[in-house]
């Protein structure tokens, strides 16, 4: 497990500065810009929003087999594709690369106008081990694994320095063609590096590398760090720190006790040193943003059962603490509680960015909510080959949010926009925006009742607002002191190369006679309202 000092440094110097031509090439290729009040994807110069699908492990391992899905892909509405790049196919035989593939692949995206986001399957998926090349599998003196209830698995240690020079060797030979070809058409957005990382079965490794380790001294850089953001930690975090005394100095157990959740801390430590390495190494080739996904934890699950040292919300301050790497972090979000695990990782100033999580309806539904409340950069069902027809619910959101992309990305970076999911355990949902209180709720007219609802809205003027969804209606109460309000107006539309073009003006039955802003059940609508003060 111990890291000698050279390797250490010349690795961690890369993860924490680049060099001037990096930062000139950053303003060109895709990168992450605070933009007012949040952070949003610029390609080209210009924001971008990722309405995304990440397509089933193996499907991109072969360009015969992907050729005929992008023209579909394309047609339900998505302008990226989320798929892997695995370092097997990349260095089957060590010191030797074949990028066919990945020219193949980005030959085949541009032809269907899409962009693309690699994920670097290598030392680890879904906590496993499976796609690294069959030299480093082999090889168990040079590239140790981890020890589980006493026997190896396969999952290689995340402390072990061969693997980690290894990996990044390879990232950075990846990165260093992929910027050479698309630092002009960039349709490669951002890596994901790695997936899912963590050790599956118990709370940490237990060789005898890993208990020496863990007896070992709580490396400097990362007390200094809990010191330095006791305020801002991620509660568990800080409680548990706190809990054993805030220290600064002892061994993983003194700092943190002896429980599953230092167990945690300590690989979260180890796997985050090594993958904010890898990230280093591919930025100093090809400088774009880079990111790490989580597999998370059922609500009273352990660690173990989910993997052990990824980067949960509760870990997240400890990633960051071993380098600056790495971009952001991004729950693989597939639980019902969707609106709790957003607001886990849109936080201190971590932008949401969802590469894996469930498509149809619920998809449908939930861009909504993370596009609008939370500002998201994009959005990525997972397996999107499986369902490609293009009226689905899905497709339908993502048409509808593309028109709007425009005004969206104006309205993120205002702080103007809110985004909202409506069912019988939730069916209403108030807010403030553009000087009114905003009622919104289940849609219902002549004894119908939508059974679910979503959509976002955004204050597009002066008593005037923009929304898209379906399921709902709204109604508006004035600012304290205000005058009352009615619906002046309520035009359907579509937006064509950032303008608006008005369909049908919607009164009577389609606004329940002045008294609600409504999106029928029936499919995704776009509209314009504006209201007028009485006098």
């Amino acid at each position: 497990m111990r890291i000698p000092r050279c390797t250490l440094s010349i690795l961690l110097s890369l993860a924490g500065g680049f060099t001037l031509a990096l930062s000139a090439q950053q303003s060109s290729s895709p990168h992450l810009e605070k933009q007012g009040v949040t952070t949003q994807l610029i390609v080209d110069g210009k924001p971008f929003l990722i309405l995304g699908g990440e397509l089933h492990n193996s499907s991109s391992s072969s360009l015969e087999y992907m050729q005929p899905l992008w023209a579909q892909l394309a047609g339900m509405g998505l302008n990226t594709v989320i798929t892997p790049l695995s370092w097997e196919l990349v260095e089957p035989t060590e010191g030797r690369y074949d990028f066919a593939l990945v020219d193949g692949l980005l030959a085949q995206a541009r032809q269907a106008n899409e962009k693309v986001v690699f994920l670097w399957l290598a030392s680890w998926k879904n906590g496993m081990s499976s796609y690294a090349p069959v030299w480093v599998k082999q090889d168990t003196k040079r590239f140790p694994r981890v020890q589980v209830r006493g026997r190896q698995i396969e999952v290689l240690s995340p402390a072990e320095a061969a693997t980690r020079q290894a990996d990044a060797r390879a990232f950075a030979a990846l990165m260093k063609h992929v910027g050479q070809a698309d630092n002009r058409d960039h349709t490669v957005l951002m890596m994901q590096v790695e997936n899912e990382v963590g050790v599956l079965g118990d709370s940490r490794d237990r060789s005898a590398a890993a208990d020496r380790a863990f007896a070992s001294q709580v490396p400097a850089e990362l007390t200094r760090y809990l010191k330095a953001h006791h305020d801002t930690l991620y509660p568990r975090l800080r409680e548990l720190w706190d809990e054993n005394g805030a220290k600064t100095s002892g061994t993983w157990a003194e700092v943190f006790g002896i429980t599953a959740r230092a167990d945690e801390i300590f690989m979260a430590w180890h796997y985050a040193r090594f993958i904010h390495a890898v990230a280093a190494a591919g930025k100093a080739a090809y400088n774009i943003p880079m990111y790490v996904n989580t597999w998370l934890g059922d609500e009273g699950a352990q660690p173990g059962q989910y993997p052990s040292g990824g980067p949960e919300p509760w870990v997240v301050d400890i990633w960051r603490a071993a380098g600056t790497a790495i971009d952001l972090y991004a729950p693989d979000l597939y639980a019902s509680n969707f609106v709790e695990w957003c607001q886990r990782y849109h936080r201190d100033g971590n932008p949401l960015f969802m590469p894996e999580t469930r498509g149809g309806t619920p998809g449908a539904a939930n861009v909504f909510y993370a596009m609008g409340q939370e500002a998201a950069i994009g959005f990525s069902p997972f397996a999107i080959e499986d369902n490609m027809d293009p009226k689905q619910d899905l497709a339908q959101s993502y048409r509808a949010i593309a028109g709007l992309a425009p005004a969206l990305l104006e309205h993120q970076a205002a702080g103007d926009v809110r985004g909202f999911v409506l069912d019988k355990q939730h069916p209403s949902a108030d807010f403030s925006l553009g000087g009114y209180t905003l009622h919104v709720m289940l849609d219902e007219i002549f004894g119908s009742h939508a059974e679910s609802g979503y959509g976002l809205i955004m204050a597009a003027g002066s008593d005037e607002f923009l929304g898209a969804g379906k399921g709902f209606r709204v109604s508006f109460s004035p600012s304290p002191n205000g005058s009352e309000v009615g619906i002046g107006s309520i035009d359907e539309g579509t937006f064509e190369d950032g303008k608006w073009v008005p369909g049908r003006r919607l009164n009577g039955d389609e606004n329940d006679q002045g008294s609600y802003w409504r999106f029928d059940s029936r499919r995704v609508n776009t509209e314009r309202l504006r209201l007028y003060r009485m006098n």
